[in-house]
């Protein structure tokens, strides 16, 4: 981003920058007028600065939400950087190109910068949050923003690199191989690889004017730690007031949100820097963006950054896919690839202990699904081995408890399965069971969607001795000694562990995950999926092993992770401020957003059904549910027949009734069930919003309710609604696959998940005229046109089987006892909305064993 001097005004700009080295904006310009240049010089000069700022404030990613008086100071590197040029230097030798990926990391960083508080202020005090994705390299977004303030005037740099040893020393190392080692003598060290923070003699040495260099401190969120630092740190406060420094906060949303001795401690050291700005950084900010924003606390008043995903990314959506957001094209919305498989309930008492007093005495076993996990691994291992593309480290991991001794006994069954896998390699036998297990793999993931070439099995086979041979078995966990450790050539490693490789830590190469353990939060269970990064040269290979409920949970969340940044890049294009808007957090029946503690400054938000689209995806499968809803549904069709005007269109499979009461509508919607997973199809709810429009604003009066299904006397056969009102029955097979056939239909646990009920055209079935190719933004426009005040009901009758297509991998037959019927709501647009008070849904946790996040370590001293 550096400029050529080309012109008089181009020197005097430079000049201009140089004294913005040493003094805030205001007082650069005044530097100007004493050196006596001309008012329209300077005036030009401060346009040029100006016109680069704004291009930097409205760069159009990554987006930002920000304080509308924050001056954007910060214009971007300069040719006599130290720092940021080391970091480029470094990248492109490791192979990044500059266009995407340089460029990129630069535009990001220097919107970052763009947003700190000028270093030469008298005093400040920053608040800001970046949100990035899992594994995406928000390490390197923050080492580069940390070289382009060390490049600007900052001088002292804590970086709060979580909770346990293994994530502070990997940032450790990372800092210092890309800031530090390219310019040793500009930088003093206060912690190293081996060490967290231990306070030296005389602090204010680092600090006074006569020393230049800069100051980093990597330490943990420990309390042993932080106030040692913080005393040091107050021994030197008559020398701070010069020092501008940078908090850079590592998984910000863990111990640092609403904790009783790191969250004050962390406020504490904030409070002794005179100058001083807090950027957070997560992939979870949930509960960040439920601080009460008036408290004295690290909420983001200034600055909420949203990192675009970067170009490679294997984010939540590749791997479970998601739900249709309002507005979106339900059919526009993939389902993700096959890559999860099934672990059965029955599976867990084997891996993990049900109760707590079962620690002590428990064994795992090796399961039918954990053992063909590890198997593939080793198979997929020894093919990344053929291809020799990508990064030569290769892990698998297994969650299954938080509990240390529970890691510990695996370690005895995976070496027993190791030793007698290589011993019987050369058996026909196993040689054939591997070939069918690799054969099925491949054949649900294609490696040319990805890019990658296809391995067969005979030439994996060379391979997969050595693989055997060379992989090693990790407990990976607070009291065990054994540690990942890539910086001393390839690894090949199960790794079986908890909490220490759940949060920030990045495990190379990571192909293969069994993951069983139940966690009640959206922040954990996001944090935990390590799987999710970058997976150049085998991003056809990567497989989890996880149980239903944990899938439809990720799905929830990825739902939930891209509904709040696009919340995030919407108030960006409103003029909010982080003061003035909040982000929605849709909530699940099973998983609080965030800790309890940390939802305490959460309030209930509003919710308003004007112009949005509400569809059932949720069923039970049981012959008395169903047929409960079909009877509702035929009620509802023969008031409507009784009382409105018929269309029918029955050749088309289609049936109109225009100019419905809404009492039948809301009679309808107390009879039909739906699911207590469909949060937002709440009856109550529903009804609230109904009536309060209608008795409000005169609208929602009147209905139009259709019925969408084949044309009559197609092959899946007729749906009877009413006498002379029938249509073909439709297909909605359910999310699931091969894995899961045996799921008993009776059983109320037996949910299907039909992710879509209602196609764009549907909701424009009772419009006139040509509506065939309207998007979704048109129909909603001639929707407002034709029918402003007028609510349609859509039903559907879905063919109890419902076979999917062979192509669609992700799909099962729903396997119902009987025919279900699926519900579609469209309301209109008003002008001005009626919402009604969501309820709170809160976890009720007490049906299924949940291990929470261990935080025995914030007040440990031996981890200190």
């Amino acid at each position: 981003m550096g400029e050529l001097v080309t012109d008089e005004i181009g020197a005097k700009y430079e000049v201009f920058r140089d004294l913005l080295e040493s003094k805030t904006p205001e007082e650069a310009v005044k530097s100007l007028e004493v050196l006596g240049l001309e008012d329209e010089v300077i005036q030009r000069i401060i346009e040029r600065h100006e016109q680069r700022v704004i291009e930097i404030r409205e760069m159009e990613e990554p987006r930002a939400v920000y304080q509308g008086n924050r001056y954007t100071w910060y214009a971007g590197p300069r040719a006599g950087d130290k720092c940021w040029p080391a970091i480029v230097d470094q990248l492109a030798a490791a192979g990044w190109s500059k266009d995407p990926a340089i460029d990129s990391l630069d535009a990001a960083s220097t919107k970052v910068v763009s947003l700190l508080s000028h270093p030469k202020e008298r005093a400040f005090s920053t608040r800001g949050l970046v949100v990035g994705y899992v594994q995406s390299g928000k390490t390197t977004n923050f080492t580069a923003v940390t070289a382009k303030a060390a490049d600007r005037g900052y001088k002292l740099f804590i970086v709060l690199a979580g909770i346990h040893n293994g994530l502070r020393r990997q940032t450790q190392a990372r800092l210092v191989q890309q800031l530090i080692t390219p310019n040793p003598t500009r930088w003093a060290q206060l912690t190293d690889l081996d060490k967290d923070f231990v306070p030296t003699a005389n602090a204010a040495s680092y600090f006074g004017r006569s020393n230049r260099t800069h100051v980093l401190c990597v330490i943990k969120k420990n309390a042993t730690v932080l106030r040692k630092f913080a005393d040091w740190l107050r021994s030197a406060s008559d020398y701070l007031g010069d020092c501008p420094a940078l908090v850079i906060d590592d998984e910000a949303d863990q111990a640092t949100v609403a904790t009783k001795t790191i969250n004050p401690l962390i406020l504490e050291i904030l409070g002794i820097l005179p100058k001083s700005a807090y950027v957070g950084y997560t992939a979870s900010p949930f509960a960040n963006l439920l601080i009460d924003p008036s408290a004295n606390d690290v909420y983001p008043r200034d600055f909420i950054v949203n990192l675009p995903k970067p170009v490679g990314h294997f984010g939540t959506e590749v791997v479970f896919g998601r739900y249709a957001l309002d507005g979106e094209d339900p059919e526009d919305v993939d389902d993700g690839y096959d890559m999860i498989r099934t672990v059965p309930d029955a599976d867990i008492e084997c891996v993990r202990p049900l109760r707590r007093v079962d620690v002590e005495t428990f064994v795992p076993e090796l399961t039918p699904t954990l053992r063909r996990a590890v198997e593939y691994f080793w198979l997929s291992t020894a093919a990344r081995r053929v291809r020799g593309t990508g990064v030569k480290h290769s892990t698998m991991l297994i969650h299954t408890s938080v509990n240390t001794v529970v890691h510990n006994r695996f370690r005895e069954p995976l070496e027993g399965l190791r030793h007698e896998l290589r011993r019987e390699l050369h058996s026909v036998d196993l040689q054939n069971r591997l070939r069918s297990l690799w054969d099925s793999e491949i054949s649900r993931v294609s490696a040319a969607d990805f890019g990658e070439r296809a391995i067969s099995f005979d030439d994996l086979l060379v391979e997969l001795p050595a693989v055997i041979d060379d992989c090693k078995v990790i407990m990976d966990n607070s009291s065990s000694e054994d540690r990942l450790d890539y910086e001393s050539g390839p690894v090949v490693a199960i790794a079986v562990g908890g909490n220490t490789l759940s949060r920030g830590l990045t495990l190379e190469g990571l192909s293969v995950s069994y993951f069983v353990r139940a966690v009640s939060a959206y922040d954990t269970l996001l944090q935990m999926g390590r799987w999710f990064g970058y997976r150049d040269g085998y991003a056809d290979l990567p497989r989890i092993w996880m149980t239903d409920e944990l899938k439809d949970w990720f799905r929830h969340l990825s739902t939930v992770e891209t509904e709040m940044r696009r919340d995030i890049d919407l108030y960006m294009t409103e003029d909010k401020d982080p003061l003035t808007f909040a982000v929605r957090l849709r909530t699940h029946p099973a998983l609080r957003v965030t800790a309890a503690a940390k939802m305490k400054d959460a309030v209930r938000a509003w919710s308003a059904y004007g112009g949005q689209r509400v569809q059932t995806r949720y069923f039970r499968r049981d012959s008395a549910w169903l047929s409960s809803n079909q009877k509702a549904a035929r009620n509802l069709i023969a008031q409507a027949k009784a009382s409105a005007v018929h269309d029918d269109q029955a050749e088309q499979g289609r049936h109109i009734f225009r100019d419905v009461s809404s009492k039948h509508v809301v009679d309808f919607l107390r009879a039909y069930q739906f699911h207590e997973k469909s949060q937002e199809c709440d009856s109550g709810l529903l009804i609230r919003y109904i009536e309060r429009r209608r008795d409000q604003a005169g609208s929602l009066a009147s209905w139009n309710v259709a019925i969408v299904g084949n044309p009559v006397d197609s092959a899946l056969g007729n749906f009877d609604f009413a006498p002379d009102v029938a249509v073909g029955r439709i297909v909605r097979a359910r999310l699931g696959s091969d894995d899961d056939t045996d799921f008993e239909p009776s059983s109320i646990e037996a949910v299907a998940d039909i992710k879509t009920l209602m196609s764009r055209r549907d909701a424009a079935v009772d419009l006139s005229g040509e509506t065939a190719k309207l998007q979704e933004r048109e129909i909603k426009d001639e929707r407002l046109r034709q029918l402003p005040h007028t609510g349609l009901l859509v039903l559907y009758p879905i063919d109890r089987i419902s076979r999917p297509d062979v192509a669609r991998k992700l799909r099962a037959p729903l396997n119902a006892e009987t025919d279900v019927i699926g519900v579609g709501l469209v309301f209109p647009q008003p002008g001005v909305d009626s919402p009604v008070e969501w309820d709170y849904v809160s976890a009720d946790l007490s049906g299924i064993d949940i291990e929470e996040e261990d935080f025995t370590a914030l007040n440990s001293e031996e981890s200190a």
